[in-house]
C-alpha cells in the first residue's frame, strides 16, 4: 500500500467526516468538531491510500496561560484512521508529519489527550510531570500529554486552554 500524507483540501471534507465518524463511532460529535475547527485555520492533514482518504489529523490553535503571558500552542486532535486501516502505521505517520508541521510553525508546544502508551512512543510526555495544568479535571492520569518543540523555553508552563469549538462540542476530557 502506497501512503501519502498531505494537507487536506476542500474536496476531502466528506471523506474526512467519514474517517472521523467511523473511527470514533459517536455520531456527529467529532465530525462536527472538525467542521467547526476549520474556521480556526488549523493544520489539517490526510493520509491517502491510492485515491482514498484513510486517516486524518489536525493541529489546532490553542493557548497556554503562562505566568509571563499567553503563549500560542497547538492541540493535536482529533486523530483518526478508518478501522480497516488501523494497526498499519498510518496514525504514527500522521503524528510524525503533524509534529514536523508544528516544528516548522515555530510554536513551542503540542498538547493532546490520549494513551500514554501510544503517544509516548511518538514524542509526547506526561504534561503534568512538566508543570502543565490540564484544561479540565476529567482527564484520567497520564492522558494529558505534551510534545516540546525546539522553540520551547523553560518559563512556558501553566494551564492549557482549548479553543472554543472543543468546549462547544463537548470534546474535552475522557469519555
Amino acid at each position: 500500500m502506497t501512503l501519502t500524507i498531505r494537507h487536506e483540501r476542500d474536496d476531502d471534507h466528506g471523506s474526512v467526516r467519514e474517517v472521523q465518524g467511523q473511527a470514533f463511532g459517536d455520531g456527529d460529535r467529532v465530525p462536527g468538531l472538525v467542521d467547526a475547527l476549520r474556521a480556526l485555520r488549523p493544520v489539517s492533514l490526510v493520509a491517502v491510500a491510492g485515491e482514498r482518504v484513510v486517516g486524518h489529523v489536525m493541529l489546532n490553535p490553542c493557548r497556554l496561560d503562562a505566568p509571563r503571558r499567553l503563549v500560542d500552542v497547538y492541540s493535536l486532535s482529533p486523530l483518526a484512521v478508518l478501522p480497516e486501516f488501523q494497526g498499519q502505521g498510518i496514525g504514527t505517520a500522521l503524528v510524525a508529519r503533524a509534529l514536523e508541521e508544528a516544528e516548522g510553525s515555530g510554536l513551542p508546544l503540542v498538547f493532546l489527550e490520549g494513551s500514554p502508551r501510544y503517544y509516548g512512543k511518538r514524542g509526547f510526555e506526561d504534561a503534568t510531570e512538566l508543570d502543565f495544568r490540564p484544561p479540565t479535571l476529567r482527564y484520567p492520569p497520564g492522558t494529558f500529554q505534551v510534545a516540546r518543540m525546539s522553540s520551547y523555553e523553560d518559563w512556558m508552563t501553566g494551564t492549557f486552554i482549548y479553543s472554543d469549538p472543543f468546549w462547544a462540542h463537548d470534546c474535552v476530557g475522557h469519555r
